[in-house]
């Protein structure tokens, strides 16, 4: 017997002329898995491959994956790292601009207070004299008072 066909799945139409037996399968004891068996078997090799191609990309990516998770744990354990640093020296900078705020308006007080210093030595022999001079008015005028009575 010959090999099946698709095409032998029907029985053949008669000629054309009077109405006749219907195209219709003449067996379908096997069914379709009979017909598609020798398709799937061809391309089995295939699927394998497929399946073969499949699963190295899998653990290639699953790889990648790790290597990136592996990454991104570095990346952020030296993102701590520097950003105690960066606190640190903000710190000090922070200190240091502080210390010298400090240092400027003291330096600022200290001329003021010798200005200051300089302003009243500068008025003190003018107060002397009029302290005395009043002191020496008082004095007279108490004198004079004594010498009348």
């Amino acid at each position: 017997m010959a090999r099946p066909n698709i095409l032998d799945r029907f029985r053949p139409v008669g000629a054309p002329g009077p109405a006749g037996p219907a195209g219709v399968p003449v067996s379908d004891d096997q069914g379709p898995a009979a017909e598609l068996a020798p398709v799937f078997a061809a391309l089995a090799a295939d699927v394998e491959s497929c399946r073969k191609l499949v699963e190295e990309a899998q653990r290639e990516a699953d790889g990648q994956l790790a290597r990136a998770h592996e990454q991104a744990a570095a990346i952020i354990a030296q993102a701590r790292l520097d950003a105690g640093a960066e606190r640190a020296g903000a710190a000090a900078r922070v200190e240091l601009a502080a210390a010298e705020q400090d240092a400027l308006l003291r330096a600022q007080a200290l001329q003021k207070a010798d200005d200051l210093e300089e302003a009243g030595t500068a008025l003190l022999p003018g107060t002397v004299g009029r302290v005395i001079d009043k002191l020496w008015s008082e004095q007279l005028t108490s004198e004079q008072l004594t010498h009348r009575l």
